[in-house]
């Protein structure tokens, strides 16, 4: 399938991609285009939109896109994937939903990713996957630990 969004990505520009080809589809193709020419370009190439307004993989109310892909494949009932939604969530909004502590160091090395030279967003979803297969790591290893909420729970449950 082909998959469309926005270009000069950032952090659920990437997640959702690492999601996607990791857990809905392993032969995903994906486009990148200025914001005004996403749902033609979907249109004509029979592309799904996601991460921009008005689309069922966008955000919704304070949820992003990543949760939005979790609920529509069916990917809720891993903890791992949840968490992870959580921290992508964190980094890419006011993080006023989850209060996700690891959410502002995602968002940092996003922005850090954006400069560093490469040439396209798909260069940069290439050299960044590496962060979400770190994360999703990360993730499990709480999960394992009974920590659904990261390492970080204590703070959060004062939130």
């Amino acid at each position: 399938m082909k998959w469309i969004t926005r270009s000069k990505v950032k952090v659920d520009r990437v997640a959702c991609p690492w999601l996607i080809r990791n857990f809905v589809d392993k032969n995903a193709e994906f486009i990148f285009v200025s914001a005004d020419q996403v749902m033609t370009v979907a249109k004509q190439q029979d592309a799904i939109p996601f991460d921009v307004p008005g689309v069922a993989l966008g955000h919704h109310g304070r949820e992003c896109s990543f949760e939005a892909i979790l609920k529509q494949y069916q990917l809720t009932d891993d903890p791992a994937l949840v968490l992870l939604g959580k921290i992508v969530n964190g980094a890419d909004t006011d993080n006023s939903l989850w209060h996700q502590p690891e959410g502002p160091g995602l968002n940092a090395i996003a922005e850090g990713f954006r400069h560093l030279g490469y040439k396209d967003d798909h260069e940069i979803n290439a050299a960044e996957w590496i962060v979400y297969d770190a994360l999703f790591a990360y993730c499990q290893e709480m999960i394992r630990r009974s920590k659904p909420n990261g390492a970080f729970e204590e703070e959060n449950q004062g939130s």
